[in-house]
Formats: C-alpha cells, structure tokens, sequence
C-alpha cells in the first residue's frame, strides 16, 4: 500500500514531527487540527470555526470534502464548553454526519480550547 502526504498551504503547518494528513489508499487520517492561525485565543466559537475550515482546506487537498468525513475525534479543554463546539461543529455536517467522539483531556498544544482530528474515506 502506498501513501502521500497532504499538506495545504491554507492550513496551519505542523508543530511536531508529523503531516497535516496521510492518504493511505482511499482514506485520509487528517491530524488533529488546533486554530493556530487564531489570535486571540480564547472565543471557542471562533476556534471551533476556523479548525473546521483548516479541516476543509485539507480535506479539498486531497480531493475531499465533509462529505467524505467518516470519523472525528474532539479533544477539549472544558466540557463546558461542548454544546458550543458542537453547534458549530454541527454546522459542517448538515446531513449523515460521522461517527465521532468528544474527550476533556487536561491541556492541549499552545494551551487551545480545542483540538480536531478526522478521518476520510474517497
């Protein structure tokens, strides 16, 4: 099997020593995605957003779009602040939205309110 590195120039790079995404066969394993290119942190509205379009502009790399969505992992700093994600979440995924789950977890990369990650099947 072979794979390819996604990368998109209108995403955030990697932190870390790893890819924006992998496409291995037909699925895509996106890494988890941060708001970056977000200043200030802080508005988990604003975040939650601008991580599901940096999601986008991965997943468009790769010939993909939410559609093609078939599993999501959310990691955030307060469960507080879940119904927030998930609306805005939400709104990416109008019809048959993916399996997914949502974990608090004690801290995230560059102190964030909320990480994303997805997995994309073509």
């Amino acid at each position: 099997m072979s794979k390819q590195i996604i990368f998109s120039e209108k995403a955030p790079a990697a932190i870390g020593p790893y890819s924006q995404a992998v496409l291995a066969g037909n699925t895509l394993y996106v890494s988890g995605q941060i708001a970056l290119d977000l200043a200030p942190l802080g508005d988990i509205e604003a975040e939650t957003k601008k991580i599901m379009e940096n999601l986008g502009h991965i997943l468009a790399e790769a010939g993909m779009d939410y559609t093609h969505v078939v599993k999501a992992s959310i990691f955030l700093k307060s469960m507080d602040d879940f119904g927030t994600v998930n609306t805005v979440y939400g709104s990416f995924f109008i019809e048959n939205p993916p399996a997914r789950e949502t974990v608090q977890v004690g801290k995230l990369p560059k102190d964030v309110n909320v990480e994303i990650s997805v997995i994309a099947v073509k």
